[in-house]
């Protein structure tokens, strides 16, 4: 496979303890074959101020083992409060930065950023319009079937196409908090509840069925994206990185079955092996890419 081919690994979602956040970045930096790490508070403002030390110190590690740095916005910027605080984040910030609220676009006027999974790009016009306002990178949605990957890939905007490839499927952010109030609380006294689940808390319909998984305000699927069979094709279509969102589990098998499957010293049915085996928590889908529900897994 190409060189030119990239793994990078997305912000974390979850609340996790500042210590435990600090161990899985040291371990990042010494052990996983990624060439881009995100960092930052995507979900939930209020968690930042306990992180910004342990973020801090894992940007120093991640940069020193030659690792790119990226750090990423909020999802949802919902008032004078977050505005401050996206601005603080790109003024305070030389490398790249990804957006993952427009409402930050402006804020990173002339220079060139990122644009998170969590922006809206379904067609070649939104996807030119961006570059034309700076993107360089952009990770696409999700729920995109491969038709409209392949249409973004050969839209030439001279923006790098990225692509979630691992990991629980981020689908819609909510000014309320669900997990406040499924402990029967309210969002400004929530107690960080949303630390109970380190991958999310799964939802089931009224017949017990699994249906998605919450964290905080953000709603993820249940399933978990594995789109190990799907690379060599991607590839053809000019992706050239490639997405793992950060779960609690061994993300260092992750990280280098992926890197082996994407230099050619793998294949998808001993990445899916693996993949099954270090994150059991949730089931593996990729119905979107083919066009089907999301939570489906396709052979």
């Amino acid at each position: 496979m190409s060189g030119d081919v990239k793994l990078t690994l997305g912000p974390l979602l979850f609340n996790w303890p500042a210590e435990q956040v600090t161990a899985f970045y040291a371990r990042v930096a010494e052990r996983l074959p990624v060439d881009t790490v995100h960092l930052g508070e995507v979900v939930c403002a209020k968690r930042t101020p306990f992180l910004a030390e342990a973020l801090a110190e894992a940007a120093g590690s991640l940069a020193a083992a030659g690792i790119e740095v990226v750090w990423s916005t909020l999802g949802l910027i919902a008032d004078a409060k977050d505005v401050e605080a996206t601005r603080s984040l790109v003024e305070s910030t030389e490398g790249l930065v990804e957006i993952n609220d427009i409402t930050a676009l402006p804020m990173l006027e002339g220079r060139a950023h990122a644009v998170g999974p969590l922006v809206n790009i379904y067609n070649e016009g939104t996807l030119q319009w961006l570059a034309s306002r700076g993107a360089a990178r952009v990770c696409l949605p999700p729920e995109l079937p491969r038709e409209a990957i392949a249409a973004l890939g050969r839209a030439d905007a001279g923006v790098a196409l990225e692509v979630q490839v691992f990991g629980r499927m981020p689908l819609a952010l909510s000014a309320r908090c669900y997990h406040a109030r499924a402990h029967g609380l309210h969002k400004d006294g929530c107690r960080y509840v949303c630390d109970k689940d380190p991958n999310g808390m799964p939802v089931a319909t009224l017949d017990r069925q699994a249906f998605l998984a919450v964290n905080g305000i953000q709603t993820l699927s249940h399933a978990l994206l594995d789109l190990s069979a799907e690379a060599g094709e991607l590839m053809e279509m000019g992706i050239r990185r490639f997405r793992l969102s950060p779960h609690d589990a061994d993300m260092q098998a992750v990280a280098h079955v992926w890197r082996d499957l994407l230099d050619g010293r793998s294949d998808f049915a001993r990445a899916r092996r693996i993949i099954e085996a270090v994150a059991d928590f949730a089931p593996r889908a990729n119905g979107y890419y083919h066009g089907r529900p999301g939570a489906e897994l396709v052979a």
